[in-house]
């Protein structure tokens, strides 16, 4: 397999970047749901470092991805027989997708900046409250809108691999 995409095929670049910031994205979104579920301190203080982690290493591969398509390849032509209106559906959720990684990455970077939680990780003191900074206020309301532009994207996969039986998902380096 190529590094590059193919007009049918996303390439080796491409294939890493994508499924390494989806597990880092799955990652960081169980772990903003558990914190955000719970009123034990100690779990939000056991959780955060590791949902700073991931977020800030989906946030960095988005970059990365961009960076690649601007600059290193070009994306596959669209799936053969796909209505246009599926297309600009496909092309809508992506471009959301980015824009919900980027802003809930800069929102994360801002309310841990902007609260001081770093000095209070590192010292063991008590975690500030986040609830009422604006930019923790837009990371959890872009999370929730992220698991749907998730579901939504995932679905689609699941649609085309099972009932179009297209075989889309091996663009991805799902299947053959």
């Amino acid at each position: 397999m190529s590094l590059k995409s193919s007009a049918n095929r996303y390439g080796t670049v491409a294939i890493a970047l994508h499924w390494i910031s989806a597990l880092a994205i799955l990652g960081a979104l169980a772990g903003g749901l558990v914190m955000g579920n719970s009123a034990d301190p100690g779990v939000v203080r056991t959780i955060l470092p590791i949902h700073i982690a991931l977020g800030s290493t989906a946030l960095v591969l988005t970059l990365a991805r961009i960076g690649w398509w601007v600059w290193g390849d070009r994306r596959p032509l669209p799936a053969p027989g796909q209505p246009a209106a599926q297309e600009l559906a496909a092309r809508i959720v992506h471009g959301l997708l980015y824009l919900a990684i980027l802003v809930l990455g800069t929102s994360g970077i801002a309310t841990v900046v902007l609260s001081g939680a770093v000095p209070a990780l590192l010292s063991g003191a008590p975690l500030p409250d986040f609830d009422t900074l604006i930019p923790r206020i837009a990371h959890g309301v872009l999370g929730k809108a992220l698991i749907v532009l998730l579901a939504a994207h995932v679905g689609a996969a699941l649609w085309h691999q099972f009932v179009r039986r297209d075989h889309l998902l091996a663009r991805m380096g799902v299947g053959a």
